[in-house]
């Protein structure tokens, strides 16, 4: 068998455990169209004349045949054909983009499904699988869409009338586009879902509903979804604009749908935005039900994250967003459990989760809250900071430390005394205990050797 029959084909070579590897991988799709139109010729649109060289009769008749052009779509992959045609059609755009604007009241009964059909041909599509599921929005640059820049234009078509066209399936087509990989796609979204939910009325519940549905699935199913960051900033005006008293439906959505979202083991990768976003979501909740705290903190305490450090601390910033607006009464009720969570995070080794936690006492409100309720605090708090002032590899921390049990003395100096000296007092006896251990370790480690000696100077028998 010949040599070139046996050569394996060249392959690139991707070093796995190398990101600069996998990015270069990425890179290759820089961009990517998801408008998969197969056309076998080039694609000849009549040229028709601008809406303003044409008499006022004449308009209506022209404004449909340019909406029909525009349902035409190209292959944006390859950016050397029908280039005339593709600046055609986007010049036709802006034309009844500004056309539109311009002439109030235009849009009839006629023209709107139209409209709704030329906007549905050009944005609504399948996505294409991502490719990879360890995106990092802070190092990898992100797929953008191919054919942006063509029907960006289109999403501008939202008058407040025909409301009849813009329909259920309408809006979850849209929610389906959130998923795309370009972040210009998804902020452009954001802002006509918005819209929609402050225009149609009829359309809200069923928005909410969809997105419930989508966080439901993003949580205990797909873990990816590239539109999440986006759909909370949209939940943050909604929840603020909730009437009072709050419904059941949107309670369990405070406690069934955002707090799991923190369970999502993608978390500390989708960026601090996100984070921020939920904790957003969260607080307007609480500034509207005050009762809603204890639920949401003991989920955040049940849901706190044991191997990753980095989503520790995001816990730990989104914990006092929430404590900076929890009401007195509230505190009282769960500042057991909370703080003992807080002692375990000054007592982390990892530097950035002790040091977090101990910027709490840097918070006047959250000092103002420790103060009131420093007899139950303090001796929660004392052993981890005491033992960890002296033990603490980190002299940053040491230092943060010091001012904590500082500040904690001038709150309440005769508690303070009182468990510094019962802690000294525990430390005496355990090391009472330890030092009894060792010796009747030694005991019958002395035992053993002697009965050795007595062994190997008897008869062994045959």
């Amino acid at each position: 068998m010949s040599s070139a029959a046996t050569t394996a084909p060249s392959v690139d070579k991707v070093d796995g455990f190398s990101r600069k590897s996998v990015r270069k991988a990425r890179q290759r799709r820089a961009q990517s169209s998801s408008q998969f139109r197969s056309q076998d010729k080039p694609i000849e649109l009549v040229q028709l004349p601008l809406l303003k060289d044409v008499s006022a009769q004449e308009q209506p008749e022209l404004f449909l045949k340019k909406l029909q052009q525009c349902c035409f779509l190209f292959d944006f992959m390859d950016t050397l054909s029908d280039l005339k045609m593709k600046e055609y059609k986007r010049s036709t755009l802006n034309e009844l983009v500004d056309y539109v604007t311009l002439s109030r009241g235009y849009l009839t009964e006629q023209t709107y499904p139209e409209v709704v059909k030329m906007v549905s041909c050009n944005i609504f599509r399948t996505l294409p699988p991502s490719d990879s599921n360890e995106f990092d929005p802070e190092e990898d640059e992100p797929t953008l869409e191919a054919s942006w820049f063509h029907f960006k234009d289109n999403q501008e078509f939202q008058p407040s009338v025909a409301k009849k066209y813009i329909d259920q399936k309408f809006v979850l087509q849209l929610l389906e586009l959130f998923d795309s990989e370009d972040p210009r796609e998804r902020d452009c979204l954001k802002t006509v879902l918005h819209r929609i939910y402050g225009k149609f009325l009829g359309l809200r519940a069923f928005i909410r509903k969809q997105i419930n549905n989508i966080f439901l699935c993003f949580v205990y199913e797909t873990e990816h979804f590239n539109g999440v960051a986006e759909l909370l900033e949209i939940l943050g005006s909604i929840i603020n604009g909730f009437a009072l008293p709050l419904k059941a439906e949107h309670k369990q959505f405070l406690v069934k749908v955002l707090l799991p979202l923190h369970t999502v083991r993608s978390f500390c990768l989708l960026h601090l935005h996100m984070s921020v976003l939920l904790a957003y979501c969260i607080v307007q909740f609480l500034e509207k039900d005050p009762t809603l705290t204890e639920p949401v903190i003991r989920g955040l305490l049940k849901f706190w994250p044991k191997t990753c450090s980095q989503k520790e601390v995001m816990f730990l910033g989104e914990l006092e967003e929430i404590l900076d607006v929890i009401e007195p009464t509230q505190f009282v009720k769960i500042q057991e459990l909370l703080f003992k969570q807080i002692a375990r995070c000054v007592s982390s080794p990892h530097f950035q989760v002790a040091e977090r936690a101990l910027y709490y006492w840097n918070n006047e409100y959250i000092m103002s809250l420790i103060e009131e309720n420093s007899s139950v605090i303090l001796p929660i708090m004392f052993a981890s900071l005491y033992r960890i002032s002296k033990e603490h590899w980190n002299p940053a921390i040491s230092a943060l430390i010091y001012n904590v049990l500082k500040a904690f003395m001038e709150m309440n100096s005769a508690l303070f005394d009182e468990l510094a000296a019962s802690y000294k007092s525990d430390r005496q006896r355990e090391r009472k205990k330890d030092k009894e251990r060792e010796d009747l370790w030694r005991k019958l480690e002395d035992l053993e050797l002697r009965r050795g000696v007595q062994n190997s100077d008897g008869v062994i028998p045959t």
